[in-house]
């Protein structure tokens, strides 16, 4: 789901991602207030099914339990707290804790194009790839492998959490800030799955 306001900022700070951590299953209408508010909210869902005693029902669930994404008006953040059903503004001291726009517009971009996507544990090592084709061209994260299935997980850093969305493995190459001469891929185990990184030889 993406509840948003077009709007044109004029610095990259107005123009920054921040997040409200919210009740727990209250992100939806949190989301829905704030943007009847004027707010630009992102609440990324994804498809669950889960088994009731005579049939097989699919729910829609936060990627990011509890949390809710709002871009620029800072400046407004004390009508955004006073919303019911959010506990706080995720913050850094003092200050509103602001998450880089290319980890959320990396799950955008998977959510525009209806890709197989899920909450993932979160990686903390890795080597990261780029995406070089397709519809999530320049969209860079972490290649691992479950079974047969290669996924990139992509990570809001500042929650420590990530999300899986299957990709092909030839698709990808080593981003270009993590290139290093001669270097060749090999699998380490992490989370329950193979992570990709990358070795000197």
């Amino acid at each position: 789901m993406l509840i948003s306001r077009k709007t044109d900022f004029g610095s990259k700070e107005t123009n920054a991602w921040w997040a409200l951590y919210t009740r727990h299953q209250h992100e939806k209408t949190v989301a829905e207030m704030l943007s009847a508010k004027g707010f630009e909210v992102f609440l990324p869902l994804y498809e669950s099914e889960r088994q009731w005693r005579d049939r097989v029902k699919k729910l829609s669930m936060p990627l990011f339990p509890c949390y809710v994404f709002v871009r620029g008006d800072l400046d407004r953040r004390l009508q955004a707290i006073t919303t019911p059903g959010v506990h706080m503004v995720l913050s850094r001291g003092e200050r509103v804790a602001l998450i880089p726009e290319e980890e959320i517009d990396g799950i955008r971009r998977a959510m525009d194009v209806r890709c197989q996507i899920e909450p993932h544990p979160f990686l903390r090592g890795g080597e990261r790839v780029r995406v070089i084709r397709g519809c999530l061209e320049g969209v860079e994260g972490i290649l691992v492998r479950k079974k047969n299935f290669w996924r990139l997980v992509l990570s809001v850093n500042m929650l420590a959490q990530s999300v899986a969305v299957e990709v092909d493995s030839a698709d990808v190459e080593i981003a270009e800030e993590a290139r290093r001469p001669a270097m060749e891929f090999h699998l380490s185990q992490d989370a329950g799955c193979e992570v990709v990184c990358a070795a000197i030889t």
